[in-house]
């Protein structure tokens, strides 16, 4: 698909980043994107990857919206309590962009049907809230070599990281077993830091300019409002991408 005159004048301000152009759009245009998680770091995501113009957004998710959801979930307001969390924001996403696809899939990620999901996708963007499914999704990357950016988030922190099949360190060579279950504490602006962060690095991906947080980890420290970085190394025992899997 190529670019229209309104999509010229909708996107000229981001047109104008060096190295993005027409040539970045029309890429943007012609991506999907695949987004696991419809919740508080799924709002931001899909909302800004919807402005940007990417042309096919996978929405998955298989929760209702709850009153504990609405301090964060931006995509969610207060008469979408009890409605699927897929329904409430393909209906936002539309009307940010009636010119891109919304894909809304209410169905649980599982061993079953990961790979069929993600197959089509240009960039997985995990905005999960549980490691079981993000290891699910880190596989999934790794068998269709597409590039996967996770993000997780605790309180006023929260962390985020790009890989990239066959180059960069895995989601297992950096976490090894899940961690228990909980219910974290979370301040509603955590997300969305991490959450634009995570769609930054998809666009970078798709079209091609700057460089991604490759082989490290960057963290965010929302309480002393800092970030640092942690150099990762692949795992040669990871069960992923090791060489001795």
């Amino acid at each position: 698909m190529v670019l229209t005159d309104f999509d010229e004048k909708r996107y000229h301000r981001q047109m104008l980043i060096s190295g993005f152009g027409l040539e970045g759009q029309e890429r943007l245009k012609n991506a999907t994107v695949f987004i696991a998680g419809a919740g508080g770091l799924g709002s931001p995501v899909a909302t800004y990857l919807a402005v940007a113009g990417v042309g096919q957004i996978i929405l998955v998710d298989m929760d209702v919206v709850d009153p504990s959801n609405l301090n964060r979930q931006i995509l969610h307001w207060d008469e979408n309590v009890g409605q699927k969390k897929v329904e409430s924001g393909a209906v936002k996403l539309r009307r940010l962009n009636q010119e891109i696809r919304i894909t809304a899939l209410d169905v649980t990620i599982d061993e079953r049907n990961v790979y069929e999901l993600t197959k089509d996708a240009d960039v997985i963007v995990d905005a999960m809230d549980n490691y079981p499914t993000r290891f699910l999704l880190n596989k999934a990357a790794h068998v269709h070599s597409i590039p996967f950016v996770h993000g997780s988030v605790w309180g006023l922190g929260g962390q985020m990281m790009t890989i990239i099949p066959g180059k960069t360190p895995c989601l297992s060579c950096l976490v090894h077993e899940a961690p228990p279950k909980e219910v974290f504490p979370v301040l509603g602006a955590t997300p969305g830091v991490i959450g634009t962060l995570q769609v930054t690095e998809a666009i970078k991906l798709i079209t091609g300019i700057g460089k991604p947080v490759l082989n490290r980890l960057l963290l965010y420290d929302g309480e002393f409002m800092n970030f640092h970085e942690v150099s990762i190394e692949k795992d040669p025992r990871c069960p992923v991408c090791g060489i001795s899997r």
